[in-house]
């Protein structure tokens, strides 16, 4: 992506990030880069800090930020307050997404909408248009459009809860979206459902940051690259392969690794 300059800007840059909750560190000095087009894959054990830098990126108000900067198309992201962020085109999908009992999925999707297009100087949508949007939406990512009907994850299951995320970010059209562990709690055919649906946004000019915790996830939707994250830190970042080699031979090689040359 460019800037005003016409400069080569980063989507997303991550420096010496280091995070505490209730006086623990959790992030120890994370550095990673997140250009326009790209998918990075964020791997380690549980415990390891990778639904905590998804949060941070968020906006999570109770995680503390010690020390480190993150920089978002230019801009201070740690500056923004969370719904700032959203409009600004940031996007978290939950590990498990909140029920908003009351609420009509499609309502809530038109509320989003609205507030991003009022934030880009643009009017709201008809119902007809936002309408028409939706059944798009649905049709693209392939989910059943009585989700989009019923109150917003109430009653869902864990499979559903995750594709009414990926119809969230269909409609949103975010330039960088966080998914923080979407795989947790899918079966198979629910797992196929929701990476065909990030496939088909992945584009040029938005990025993914895809937390995971197994390998699973990556056998439909092929990152550019690999992060492995340890005690807080990122301990090696690699291919697609570096993925494969974790299923094959779990963590334990890579802690051995990083003890051996410390």
């Amino acid at each position: 992506m460019n800037d005003s300059n016409g400069n080569n800007q980063p989507m997303l840059e991550v420096h010496d990030l280091h995070v505490k909750v209730a006086d623990s560190g959790i992030l120890n000095g994370i550095d990673f880069l997140v250009n326009a087009g790209e998918v990075h894959a964020i791997m380690g054990p549980n415990g390891s800090g990778k639904s905590t830098l998804a949060n941070v990126l968020a906006g999570r108000p109770e995680y503390e930020i010690t020390q480190g900067e993150v920089v978002y198309r230019g801009n201070d992201l740690l500056a923004m307050e969370p719904e700032e962020r959203a409009r600004q085109g940031v996007f978290l999908a939950f590990q498990y997404p909140v029920e908003l009992p009351g609420v009509r999925a499609w309502q809530f999707l038109k509320a989003a909408v609205d507030a991003l297009r009022e934030h880009n100087g643009e009017e709201e949508l008809s119902a007809r248009e936002f309408d028409r949007m939706l059944r798009e939406k649905i049709q693209m990512v392939e989910i059943d459009p009585d989700l989009a009907r019923r109150t917003v994850n109430e009653g869902f299951s864990g499979g559903e809860k995750k594709r009414n995320e990926i119809l969230q970010m269909a409609m949103l059209e975010p330039k960088l979206a966080v998914l923080d562990e979407t795989d947790s709690g899918l079966d198979i055919d629910a797992l196929r459902i929701v990476a065909d649906g990030v496939n088909k946004l992945r584009s040029d000019s938005n990025a993914i940051v895809l937390v995971t915790h197994y390998q699973r996830m990556l056998n439909y939707i092929t990152p550019d690259f690999v992060h492995v994250l340890m005690d807080g830190r990122i301990v090696r970042s690699g291919g697609p392969a570096l993925a494969h080699e974790l299923e094959e031979k779990g963590y334990d090689w890579i802690r051995e690794s990083v003890e051996a040359s410390q």
